[in-house]
This record gives structure tokens, C-alpha cells and sequence, in this order.
């Protein structure tokens, strides 16, 4: 089975940007759709931006206009470039398939947005 394994995480300040990447290890170029999912203090993992095999995205409304997804199928390669971080983006963020997270969950990257 495929692997994940998410980086690019850290601690920045409120207004700062990371880059985050999601490593496969095996091809995901037949995978429709791929997202990054956050899971924050006591709460749910949830989806946060999704890109298809065709180049389609999807945000959720909080990080719309700020987050950036894309992928490199080539590389077997997911990013999320996140912009004007805010202290609510703090979060462990992970990658896998959307809308259904069927290969393993990876360790994760942490982000801490600072105020």
C-alpha cells in the first residue's frame, strides 16, 4: 500500500507562510483526488483543500484565497502552500485520497501559528 509522508510543518507567526509536502510513496497518478486534512486541539480531522488528477481544487471557506493546494504526479508529490497563516490554522495537518481517506494516515506535520 501506498505510504504518506507529510513535512514543511513549524512554528511561525500569525501573518507567516509554510509550505507543506506530501510525499508518497508509490504512484498517486490514479488517484482521482488528493487532499490535505487538519486536525486541530480536541477536535476532528477534517478536509482543508482537495486537487484532482485534472487540476481541480476545492477549499473550505476559511482558507480560501489563502491556502494553496497543487500536485506533481511525476514525483508522486502533494503541497499545500499556506499564506497569512492565522492562530486557527494551528493544526497537526496530514494528507491522503479524497473524499474517502482510504490508504494509511502518515505521522502528520505539525504547524503552530503564533499570535
Amino acid at each position: 500500500q501506498v505510504q504518506l509522508v507529510e513535512s514543511g510543518g513549524g512554528l511561525v507567526q500569525a501573518g507567516g507562510s509554510l509550505r507543506l509536502s506530501c510525499a508518497a510513496s508509490g504512484s498517486i497518478a490514479e488517484i482521482n483526488a488528493m487532499g490535505w486534512y487538519r486536525q486541530g486541539p480536541g477536535k476532528q480531522r477534517n478536509l482543508v483543500a482537495s486537487v484532482t488528477s485534472g487540476g481541480n481544487t476545492y477549499y473550505i471557506a476559511s482558507v480560501k484565497g489563502r491556502f494553496t493546494i497543487s500536485r506533481d504526479n511525476a514525483k508522486n508529490l502533494v503541497y499545500l502552500q499556506m499564506n497569512s497563516l492565522k492562530p486557527e490554522d494551528t493544526a497537526v495537518y496530514y494528507c491522503n485520497e479524497e473524499p474517502w481517506p482510504t490508504l494509511a494516515w502518515g505521522q502528520g506535520t505539525q504547524v503552530t501559528v503564533s499570535s
